[in-house]
């Protein structure tokens, strides 16, 4: 039901979304005199501003047509390298250049889609052969595809090594630093020939003990059959995924809009107030974050709540006592991958100490193999987007890569 009536309002609201659309359209039309004058502009401007945060969203693309590689413009474009049913591995092929660091990021399954990481890849791109997990809207998947679940990330991150071959790197952002981790503990553990160079963590809740955050808090004052009660609903029938248990991806914005519901409500302010004034640079900004911040997507109701028992409620990483299909997850297995851990001082997500664990977790890795960044005055998406990332954090990924590639 719960579905099924957010899929109504949904059909709502996209009408309502196309009438003021509409509206600000006509109101900003040369030939309208009232878009010159009296309240004309701004009834446009409030229009548009609804009418955009009215708007259906589906699945943004990544859109980086071309980067730049010393001074010289390359055309890049994107290759489905492995496709499996709940995501796929794509690369970002640099037309025309051979050879670089081979770099595999691990996106978020947590309600948003990968395109989220759209900067960071942008910025890394000129100097790495750059590889990202695309995963897949759990209500598109039908369910003869079977289950999803935390073990199954983790094998589809060793197979998604495996196909890029041995000598890679990875950079895994917020929640994936937990089963990547213990993907390179299991591959350290086989020998494996395709476990990673280096393992970049940014903003990852390795250990939820420490500095707990809101997300924490939320996680862990309910017992685990609150969430399979109140938050897993079932696909509707107009989904290839219809009868399929899922974490619904409109749920999970609900509840990241309602943490910080005054910023988000200044933000689209100062985009009315933009709008008013003509400046459509800056408004055409703030839309653009909406844009990818609101596209969401559904989680698979087995690996939400696998990971809120594994991570958040039990800390079986950090206790040693996290398992894949009933093996130990040792961490004490890894000891030639570098390990770096980025955290940002003012992160809400992931608190101070959660993503450093992984350096004290490591106990056989030398300490010329672990480094710690904080990232100061950065908050959680600053990690890993926007100028911050670009300037003064990608720049030390650079270097450890670097570092360890030979």
């Amino acid at each position: 039901m719960l579905y099924d009536a957010y899929e109504l309002q949904r059909s709502m609201l996209a009408g309502a979304s196309a009438m003021a659309n509409f509206g600000a359209g006509l109101l900003q039309n040369p030939a309208n005199p009232f878009a010159y004058f009296g309240g004309g502009p701004v009834l446009a401007s409030a229009l548009e501003v609804f009418a955009h945060a009215a708007a259906s969203r589906g699945k943004p693309a990544f859109g980086l047509s071309h980067t730049e590689i010393d001074g010289k413009r390359v055309a890049v474009h994107e290759e489905i390298v492995l496709q499996k049913p709940f995501g796929q591995l794509k690369r970002f092929v640099r037309e025309g250049v051979e050879g670089g660091p081979r770099l595999l990021i691990v996106a978020p399954m947590s309600g948003h889609f990968a395109t989220l990481l759209r900067g960071t890849v942008e910025r890394m791109l000129p100097f790495a052969d750059v590889y990202v997990t695309d995963w897949r809207d759990a209500k598109l998947v039908p369910l003869s595809e079977g289950r999803f679940d935390l073990d199954d990330y983790v094998d589809y991150v060793v197979a998604f090594l495996e196909k890029i071959g041995p000598g890679a790197h990875v950079l895994a952002v917020c929640q994936p630093s937990v089963p990547v981790y213990a993907a390179a503990a299991l591959m350290s553990a086989d020998n494996h020939p395709c476990r990673p160079k280096t393992l970049t963590l940014m903003g990852g809740p390795i250990d939820t003990r420490e500095a707990p955050t809101a997300v924490n808090t939320l996680a862990t004052e309910r017992p685990h059959a609150w969430f399979e009660q109140n938050v897993i609903a079932t696909v509707p029938m107009l989904y290839p995924g219809a009868g399929r248990q899922v974490y619904p991806g409109f749920l999970q914005l609900a509840g990241f809009m309602s943490m910080n519901l005054g910023n988000h409500m200044i933000s689209h302010w100062e985009m009315f107030k933009h709008l008013v004034q003509g400046d459509g640079e800056s408004a055409e900004a703030t839309m653009d974050f909406y844009d990818e911040y609101r596209s969401v997507s559904d989680m698979t109701a087995e690996f939400y709540l696998q990971t809120i028992d594994v991570v958040f409620q039990h800390h079986a990483l950090p206790k040693g006592e996290m398992t894949h299909r009933g093996r130990p997850v040792d961490p004490g297995a890894i000891t030639d991958i570098a390990l770096l851990a980025i955290e940002g001082e003012r992160d809400d997500i992931s608190g101070l100490g959660q993503t450093k664990a992984a350096l004290t977790l490591a106990t056989n890795l030398p300490d010329a193999m672990k480094q710690y960044h904080m990232a100061k005055s950065v908050g959680h998406y600053g990690i890993f987007n926007g100028s911050k990332w670009r300037t003064r954090i990608a720049p030390v990924v650079e270097q450890w890569i670097t570092a360890h590639d030979s």
